[in-house]
């Protein structure tokens, strides 16, 4: 199993648009997103996001949050933990929260989530995006599940 971890934020004139703009600055903005729940293969490999092909259909686990309260502080994690036998990802967000704290509760998450399964963790990434919003703003943090099927040649 191959994934990408990516992360994106922007702003725009509505929080759709915010959000849609955040997905293009993490180059997933030209497909369709599948939230899938938090759980991967043994020894999946992390790999650079590929160009997908528009309009794919393209599992994921994702991580967002908007807000048009210009002042917060808006941030989105993705932590994954990867075993010989499987692996976990979880997701955090906050609104005027310490991104640092959010990473350290996504951490704890993951990590909890594999000693529950008896699994030792071999490699851990976190990802993240934090950004202060002007008028109305989107953070984004996903793990993108790779196949052939979604990637332009």
């Amino acid at each position: 199993m191959k994934i990408a971890i990516v992360s994106g934020k922007d702003e725009g004139p509505t929080k759709l648009n915010a959000f849609d703009n955040a997905l293009s600055d993490a180059s997933i903005g030209d497909v369709n997103l599948i939230k899938v729940s938090s759980m991967l293969a043994g020894n999946a490999e992390i790999v650079k996001l590929p160009k997908l092909k528009a309009g794919a259909m393209v599992n994921c686990v994702l991580s967002e949050i908007t807000s048009d309260k210009p002042g917060d502080q808006i941030t989105a994690v993705i932590a994954v933990a990867i075993g010989e036998e499987l692996g976990c990802v979880v997701e955090t967000t906050g609104i005027n929260k310490d991104a640092d704290d959010l990473i350290d509760e996504a951490k704890m998450m993951v990590e909890y989530m594999m000693e529950k399964r008896d699994v030792e963790i071999k490699d851990l990434l976190i990802e993240s995006s934090t950004a202060v919003v002007e008028n109305i703003a989107s953070v984004v943090a996903s793990v993108i599940y790779l196949n052939d099927e979604i990637i332009e040649e």
